[in-house]
C-alpha cells in the first residue's frame, strides 16, 4: 500500500487520532463523566483561539468567492432536502449539517496541498474562512427556530414568528462559533494585525483542535453503542461522501466551472464529517451517538470517495 498518496497521508492520521481515543476510553482513561468538560473544553476554547486567529487575516477584497458562492448554494440545498426527510424538527437540523460538514481543516488542508499545491490551498482557504460561518449559523438558526418551536408547543406559549425569528438570529450569533468568526472577520478588516504575544498562544490553542477534538470523537465513540446506531452513520455517510460531492460536480459542470476550482469544491464536499458538527450535536444534546458513528464511518468512506474524485473529475470535458 502506497502510505504517500495524499488521500491516505492525510486520512490515516485522523483515523489513528480516533482509534487512540477510542482505545483510552475502552482502558477507562478518561471517565464518562469528564467527556462533556472535554467536549466544553474543545468547542468553548480551543474552536474559539482557531476561528478568531483564521478570521483575523482575512481580507474579503482578496478572495475569489464565485467557486464558494457555488458551494454553499449546493450544501444549502442539501441541508434543507436532508432536513424534510429527517422530519424538520431539532434533531434533524443536527443529522442535515452531518450530511454537509466536511472535515475541511484537518484533512482537506493537507490533502488538497498534497495533490493540488499552492494554488489549490488557496481556493480551499477561501472555503475554510467561511465554512463554519455560514453553514454552522445557517444550522444554528433552524435549530434555534426549531427548538422555540418545539418549547411552545409544549407549553402552549405561541410567540410571534418576527419575535421567534429576532431571538434565533440573536442566539446564533451568540452562538459560541459564529462570534468568534465575526469578531475575527470584523478585526481583520482593521489590518492591524495580531501581536505575536497573542499570536502564538492562540496559534497553539488552534493547532490543538483537531487532534484533541478527534481524539474526543474516539473516547466517545468507546462509550456509544455504534451497533445499534451504525445504520444511521451509514446513511449520513453515504450522503456526506458520496451524493454530497457529486452534486457538487454537477451543479459546477453546469454552471460552467471547470478544472481546479470545481476540483478543489468537490474534494471539499467528498470529505468526511468534520469534528464541529459531532461538538454541535453534543452541546444541544441531539443525535450525539449516530453523530459520533457517523464522524468514524464517513472517515473511512471518504478513502474511497476522495480518491473517486480525484481520479475522475481530470476525465470530464474541458
Amino acid at each position: 500500500m502506497n502510505f504517500e498518496h495524499p488521500v491516505l497521508s492525510s486520512l490515516l492520521p485522523v483515523v489513528l487520532l480516533i482509534l487512540i481515543g477510542f482505545v483510552a476510553g475502552r482502558a477507562k482513561l478518561v471517565r464518562q463523566e469528564a467527556v462533556r468538560d472535554l467536549s466544553n473544553l474543545v468547542f468553548l476554547v480551543l474552536t474559539q483561539a482557531l476561528l478568531f486567529r483564521t478570521m483575523s487575516s482575512v481580507h474579503l477584497e482578496t478572495l475569489d468567492l464565485r467557486p464558494v458562492f457555488q458551494y454553499f448554494v449546493v450544501a444549502g440545498a442539501l441541508f434543507f432536502f436532508m432536513l424534510m426527510l429527517y422530519g424538520r424538527d431539532s434533531r434533524a437540523s443536527v443529522l442535515a449539517l452531518a450530511s454537509i460538514f466536511s472535515n475541511t481543516l484537518m484533512i482537506g488542508v493537507p490533502l488538497i496541498g498534497l495533490a493540488y499545491g499552492e494554488a489549490g490551498q488557496v481556493l480551499l482557504f477561501t472555503l475554510i474562512s467561511l465554512h463554519a460561518l455560514v453553514l454552522l449559523t445557517m444550522a444554528t438558526v433552524v435549530l434555534e427556530l426549531q427548538m422555540a418551536h418545539e418549547q411552545a408547543s409544549k407549553t402552549g406559549e405561541s410567540r410571534h414568528l418576527l419575535k421567534t425569528v429576532g431571538l434565533a438570529i440573536k442566539n446564533a450569533v451568540l452562538h459560541p462559533v459564529p462570534l468568534p468568526i465575526l469578531i475575527g472577520l470584523i478585526y481583520a478588516q482593521t489590518g492591524l494585525g495580531l501581536h505575536p504575544i497573542v499570536d502564538k498562544p492562540l496559534q497553539l490553542l488552534g493547532a490543538s483542535f483537531g487532534p484533541v477534538a478527534l481524539v474526543l470523537v474516539g473516547i466517545t465513540l468507546s462509550q456509544t453503542p455504534v451497533g445499534e446506531n451504525f445504520k444511521g452513520a451509514l446513511k449520513l455517510s453515504v450522503v456526506k461522501t458520496f451524493v454530497h460531492p457529486l452534486l457538487m460536480a454537477a451543479a459546477g459542470f453546469a454552471m460552467g466551472m471547470r478544472g481546479l476550482h470545481l476540483t478543489v469544491m468537490v474534494v471539499a464536499a467528498a470529505l468526511p464529517i468534520g469534528a464541529n458538527v459531532f461538538l454541535f450535536s453534543q452541546r444541544y444534546k441531539k443525535e450525539e451517538d449516530v453523530v459520533t458513528a457517523a464522524v468514524a464511518v464517513s472517515t473511512a468512506f471518504a478513502i474511497v470517495s476522495v480518491t473517486l474524485v480525484m481520479a475522475l473529475l481530470p476525465l470530464l470535458p474541458a
